[in-house]
Order: C-alpha cells, then structure tokens, then sequence
C-alpha cells in the first residue's frame, strides 16, 4: 500500500504541474487580452484593494504612460530602390558607413547583365543597423544614388516578448519543480514519468528561448534593404534618316569620291606593307627555285638545239655524199 500511495502521490504533483502550466498559460493569455502586462507583481489577498488602486493611479499618470512608449519593443525595416553609377562603389561605401555605427551587412547578392560589349550590375545589400541609427543610416543611403522607391515599416512586437517572458517564466517554475520530483522518486515507473515531462518543458523551454532572442535580436538591430541598379546602356543608337544617292550635293559627292580613293590607296599600301615580310621570307627561296628550274629548262633546250643541228649536218653530209655517188655512174 505504501509503494502504491507514493506512486499515486507522484503521479497526482506530475500532474498538478502540467495544469498549473496551463492555468498560467491560459492567465497569461487573458492578462494580454485585457492589456495587462506587468507579470512580474504578485496581487496578494490582503492588499489587493490598494495595489489595484496604485496601478490604476499610476498607469493613469503621463510619466507612467511616456514610461511605456519609451519601452515599447519596435522592430523596423526600410527598404530602398537606388540608380547607381557604380554598384561597387556605392556599396562599399555604405558598409563604411554601417561598419562606423555598428552595424554590418547580413546579406548581399549581385548580378552583371551582358548586352554586346556593354554591361551593367544590379543587387542588393542587406544591412544590420543599431536601432539607434536607423534613420541616420537610410537617410544616408538615399543619398548615395538616385531614388527610386523607398518605404519603411515598424512592428510592434512588446506584446509577444511579454508573452514570451511569462510562458518561459512559467515552464522554468514547473521544471524546478519537476527537478525536485526527480530527485525525490524512487521509483522506476515515477522516475521515467518525471523524466518524460521534464524532457518535454525543457525543450518547451529551448524553443521560446529561440524565438525571443530572435525578435530581441530584431529589435536592436533594424534591418535595411537597399537594392541598386547601374543604368543600362542605350539598347538602339539614333541613326539618321538614310538618303538617296541623287539627293547628295555634287561637292559633297566628289569629296566622298575623293576619300574613297584615299582610303582604296592607304588600304593598297597597307596591305604591301603587310605583305613585305612574307615575301622576303617567302620570295627568296620561291625566287631561288625559279631560277634554277628556268636554269635546267635552257640547258635543256641548249642540248636539243645542238643534237637537231648535228642531226641535221650528217644528214645533209650523207645527201652530199649520194649526190656524188650518183654524179660519179
């Protein structure tokens, strides 16, 4: 019976802990809705009549009042259209600028765009700025180009972060709670029972940790978009209306005529000088092959010509000779 009751006692905290986190959660919820924040005062029975008038009275003060605006938790953005001369230029120096007031460039990305010969760079730049320095920062950043589009925005995000404070306020009482079960039980069943829900309000706990350090991170550091374009180049050139050739005057005719053989000439003289070298590599030993087959050809014929004379010199020998023979009967 005793083993029994102390599981039964065990399991009965595990479970008031769960509720009582719900209960909180589901407080916490109401108080938001009803604009109560303050979860960090206790309303105690006896002087709850004089805290509540207090508060009243406080909350109704203009030094309470400007005491909330102040804290009030903003996160702003800026976003920034720009024609640029130089995309590199510009960045950098705006880095300069962020890096002299804490800040520092979280994102950026650019794209080189090719048309013929001509090219031209867009992207942008993503800045962290202190919250601090968010309007000096984009006011400096208009004037690093021409403006093509600019906006800004605020998000109130107090509300969340006071969520988030009492719902971790919440999770971290029960764990310690949950703790000390652990360390009492002795049991198997109860020890793995505690164990599973403090796994799940620990990790609970991770996550809306998480999340508030992002927004806080959100918070102090404003977030500016500047995205820059350099002007592209004239896609088509302005050609003048062609003409006619009859509609050209007759001076202007013989002057074009005349810088066509100006430049037929300069192009001949050009184009000797760029051949000169080849035909003094080439020319000479072309030159040296002519020679000698035109050399082999003479002799050649030189030969013929003698042997048809030789030829011809026995035959008319023997002609004189038969001539005599027959002279002689």
């Amino acid at each position: 019976m005793t083993t029994r009751v102390r599981k039964l006692a065990v399991l009965s905290l595990v479970l008031l802990v769960a509720l009582a986190g719900c209960s909180g959660m589901g407080g916490n919820d109401a108080a938001k809705e009803n604009g109560n924040y303050d979860t960090g005062r206790s309303d105690g029975g006896g002087s709850g009549g004089g805290n509540a008038g207090d508060g009243q009275a406080d909350e109704g003060s203009p030094t309470q009042s400007a005491l909330v605006v102040q804290q009030r938790m903003l996160i702003r953005t800026g976003d920034l259209s720009l024609s640029v001369e130089s995309f590199e230029n510009t960045s950098r120096v705006l880095t300069e600028f962020a890096s002299e007031r804490g800040g520092f460039v979280s994102d950026s990305s650019q794209r080189v765009h090719r048309r013929g010969n001509d090219t031209w760079t867009t992207g942008k730049v993503v800045f962290r700025i202190p919250k601090d320095d968010f309007l000096a920062f984009f006011e400096r950043a208009k004037q690093a180009g021409e403006v093509q589009e600019s906006n800004t925005g605020t998000e109130d995000v107090t509300d969340q972060l006071v969520d988030l404070k009492a719902r971790l306020d919440n999770l971290q009482s029960q764990r310690d709670k949950l703790r000390a079960l652990y360390e009492n039980a002795s049991d198997t069943e109860d020890v793995l029972a505690v164990q599973k829900r403090l796994s799940a309000v620990q990790s609970d706990i991770e996550r809306l940790e998480a999340k508030q350090q992002s927004l806080e991170g959100r918070v102090a550091y404003s977030t500016v978009t500047v995205r820059m374009q350099e002007p592209q180049p004239d896609s088509e050139a302005e050609t003048p209306a062609e003409k006619s050739w009859y509609d050209t005057g007759v001076v202007s005719a013989f002057l074009d005529s005349v810088d066509g053989v100006v430049v037929m000439l300069r192009a001949f003289v050009v184009g000797i000088a760029y051949l000169l070298p080849y035909l003094a590599v080439l020319g000479i030993p072309v030159g040296a092959v002519l020679l000698v087959r035109r050399r082999s050809k003479s002799n050649a014929s030189s030969v013929t010509h003698v042997t048809e004379a030789d030829e011809n010199e026995a035959a008319d020998v023997d002609e004189e000779a038969n001539v005599d023979e027959e002279t002689d009967e």
